[in-house]
């Protein structure tokens, strides 16, 4: 891709606020609770601050590729040549999803309709393992600290308010916010040349900064909700323990390979490994509630995930007048995510036992199916 044409502008766009809407949940969802007495302004120019310098450094370190070398295998990921109507599709699904508080995976929706079979299936297998790590790592860590620290914060509310807490969490949020930028650049520069001059980079950036601006403004957007119903999210100390631990474990796969993932499956993981710890170990948290609320949230996630792979397989068949699938591997995989939507729906919309566990086996089937089927 030579030049930046008009759709190229608007999935751009469209991308950098449903993805910095989107993700507000995972790295800045806790410190915008913490810090609700605050004007949204004050917190809006720290977190501007912050991508700015990211993206100067990125920008600077990979030599004009903002996307900090995630999608420099042009094998997996190449360069769109001339950007379609079609290939703004994802980034407008992906706003409105986000609009209806839904917990979708940016990479997954906006990268897979340029990534190849390969680069498709090294995305979903890194997510999922994300996931998984994230999960043992939060049950894990919260195991002792349910009973130890937590506990601790509880009796002691008062001490929140002490300073070093406070720079604590804005030293954290930093970090996150900081390393999170370093693997979702690319969701967002992916309609851009990988190459940019210094003029087309900066005024990217000053778009996604005023975007920043309307999710600070709405605090965080409907996506927030999410967060709101997990355990001791508001205590500013409780918060910085979730961010520190959130960002190591985005700077291990950060520094693992250059693979895009979704942060948003690593964030559901942790999120969901320290709810389950919280119901072994403390009483007001029942396992069936954390089993409830981890199941609700990957389900919602799954559905993102379908219609990604659905948009990505779909559009560019539809529009080249050929079958959304080739070969048989192929056929299955796409079959099997969108059958199981049937016993996900029907989870999210009953939330029963017989649904729960229905949409648990589905849910395994299709983590088996990611590592199966190819996509072809």
């Amino acid at each position: 891709m030579t030049d930046i044409n008009v759709w190229a502008a608007i999935g751009f766009i469209l991308a950098a606020y449903a993805v910095v809407g989107n993700d507000a949940l995972q790295t800045l969802g806790t410190f915008i609770n913490t810090n609700g007495r605050l004007h949204w302004s004050v917190l809006f120019v720290f977190a501007g601050t912050i991508l700015a310098v990211t993206f100067t450094y990125g920008f600077i370190e990979y030599g004009g590729d903002p996307s900090f070398g995630r999608l420099a295998n042009a094998k997996k990921y190449p360069p769109i040549e001339v950007v379609q109507w079609f290939h703004a599709v994802p980034a407008l699904a992906l706003l409105l999803l986000t609009r209806l508080g839904i917990p979708v995976s940016t990479s997954f929706m906006v990268l897979a309709l340029v990534a190849t079979v390969q680069g498709l299936g090294s995305m979903m297998q890194k997510s999922l393992i994300g996931y998984g790590l994230a999960f043992a790592v939060g049950g894990g860590l919260y195991l002792v600290l349910a009973k130890t620290l937590e506990e601790h914060f509880e009796r002691n509310r008062d001490g929140q308010s002490k300073l070093r807490w406070v720079l604590a969490q804005w030293f954290s949020t930093a970090w996150l916010w900081s390393v999170w930028l370093m693997q979702d650049f690319a969701n967002i520069f992916v309609f851009l040349p990988r190459t940019l001059k210094p003029i087309e980079a900066f005024a990217g950036c000053g778009i996604i900064i005023v975007m920043l601006a309307f999710t600070f403004a709405n605090r965080g957007g409907p996506v927030q909700k999410i967060l709101q119903t997990k355990s001791a999210v508001t205590d500013i100390r409780s918060a910085t323990v979730i961010d520190f631990t959130f960002a190591a474990l985005l700077y291990y796969f950060k520094e693992l390979n250059n693979v895009p993932m979704s942060t948003t499956w690593v964030f559901l993981g942790l999120i969901a490994g320290r709810e389950y710890a919280f119901s072994f170990m403390q009483k007001k948290v029942t396992t069936r509630t954390a089993s409830k609320v981890a199941l609700t949230d990957i389900c919602k996630a799954f559905i993102g995930l379908v219609v990604s792979v659905d948009l990505a397989r779909g559009l560019p068949a539809l529009v080249e007048g050929r079958a959304i699938w080739e070969g048989t591997a192929s056929m299955m995989f796409i079959l099997i995510l969108n059958g199981l939507l049937i016993p996900v729906g029907l989870y999210l919309g009953r939330r029963d036992r017989p649904t729960s566990l229905a949409a648990a086996f589905s849910l395994a089937v299709a983590a088996a199916a990611f590592f199966t089927f190819p996509i072809s």
